[in-house]
């Protein structure tokens, strides 16, 4: 097992959603031990990206996505929570959203908090996800790589190759829709969105 550190973090945003795929997102919220294996990412830009949160410039509620890469941004969608992955330099506001995992550790536990007795739904989507794990706002500005409540590490990492890898327009966004920043394992039913956004596809970005 390795937890990633800031030199994983601080490279491309593009880059650092790709490579997430098959990694493991690990939490240790009020004693409970939860994870899943990151199976759908979406990158948001520094620039050029207006459905970007950091497009208006810093706020009191997207402060966290100026930190240093390796920090987490948790921002609210009607009344649930969504987990990003800050990326890049400090200062420049670009992370990548988690948008959907396979349960690993904790299933009991996730259905519990999400009273969902569906694995393959427990953390299809965003804000699923990040109620299976128990994050919330308390973690927004968390640092990642400290292996504490929150990280994201290799362990039992999947092996994925650019074959294995659908990129999409992004899923949901009412501005910059044509940007294919969405990053999905190819057939992966645990991946959320249409039928047709998750198979598999000739050519790969």
């Amino acid at each position: 097992m390795h937890i990633f550190q800031q030199d994983f973090y601080r490279r491309s945003v593009r880059q650092v959603a790709r490579d997430l795929l098959g990694q493991r997102l690990v939490s240790t919220i009020d004693g409970r031990l939860t994870s899943g294996q990151i199976v759908e990412t979406e990158a948001y830009l520094h620039a050029g990206d207006s459905a970007c949160h950091a497009a208006r410039g810093p706020t009191p509620g997207n402060s966290s996505m100026f930190g240093p890469g390796g920090r987490s941004y948790v921002y609210s969608i009607h009344a649930r929570w969504c987990f990003n992955v800050v990326t890049q330099n400090e200062g420049e506001g670009c992370a990548v959203l988690i948008r959907a995992l396979r349960p690993l550790t904790g299933v009991a536990t996730m259905m519990t908090r999400r009273q969902n007795g569906r694995p393959r739904d427990l953390c299809r989507g965003p804000a699923r996800l990040s109620a299976a794990l128990g994050i919330d706002k308390q973690l927004d500005g968390h640092d990642l790589t400290v292996g504490q409540r929150l990280w994201i590490d290799s362990y039992d990492a999947l092996r994925i190759v650019d074959g294995q890898i659908r990129v999409t327009p992004r899923i949901g966004v009412t501005s910059a829709e044509t940007l294919s920043l969405r990053y999905v394992i190819a057939d992966n039913r645990y991946a959320s969105g249409p039928a047709h956004l998750r198979c598999r596809q000739t050519n790969n970005h």
